[in-house]
């Protein structure tokens, strides 16, 4: 059953760029973007994840972390966030167990993995999915101003 408003955020583990074990539980007491996207290095993907580095500090100021998930290997990871100077933690889904694990759909006549952002509160609950293949752009702004009105109703 797919994710709705106001669920948990799913409890698992992956690997990030620098090979360490991330936990989605370690995230205690901060807003939580997690951004699925279909693959590193491609233009519309790259975009993304550097919109979202733009937006790093701008975001971790209002208690906010953001993971990047896709199904490329710790080592493109690598390679990928060296070059495009990524902040965050890029999570290595080779299998699609977490994707899997969001359900998050397929896109273009299921051709491709899809472009999903979800944004959970401090107490891990969903507030906003954002399932937009190709307006890049919407994600990091929605993401953005769902958090800043959360923040500011505390």
């Amino acid at each position: 059953m797919a994710l709705k408003i106001g669920d948990n955020l799913p409890k698992f583990s992956l690997y990030n760029q620098s090979n360490e074990l991330i936990l989605s539980t370690s995230f205690k007491k901060k807003f939580l973007i997690i951004f699925f996207y279909p693959k590193d290095n491609t233009p519309g993907c790259t975009k993304e994840v550097c919109g979202f580095r733009d937006s790093y500090y701008e975001l971790k100021n209002i208690d906010t972390e953001i993971i990047g998930i896709s199904s490329d290997s710790i080592t493109n990871h690598q390679k990928f966030s060296k070059n495009f100077y990524i902040n965050y933690n890029l999570l290595s889904d080779y299998k699609k167990k977490v994707r899997k694990l969001f359900e998050v759909p397929k896109s273009f006549f299921g051709l491709l993995p899809g472009r999903v952002t979800y944004i959970f509160d401090q107490n891990r609950k969903l507030l906003k999915i954002i399932n937009s293949q190709f307006d890049i752009n919407r994600h990091i702004s929605i993401s953005k101003k769902i958090i800043k009105e959360h923040k500011n109703n505390e």
